[in-house]
């Protein structure tokens, strides 16, 4: 998945950024207060994109 797609999807869910970071941006979602970070690669692997968004939903 595209790094950018990842991202488009995470902010429809209502996840915000936190803050960047040299390797990894950290996203949080608000409404569960749960944080997990995201790759700056242009590529990330499907499995680990799902893994994001099941874990900030």
């Amino acid at each position: 998945m595209k790094r950018k797609d990842l991202i488009k999807k995470l902010t429809t869910l209502g996840c915000i950024l936190e803050r960047h970071g040299s390797n990894h941006d950290l996203y949080k979602n608000p409404a569960t207060g749960k944080k997990q970070p995201v790759p700056r690669h242009n590529e990330i692997d499907e499995n680990l994109a799902q893994h994001i968004i099941k874990e900030l939903t």
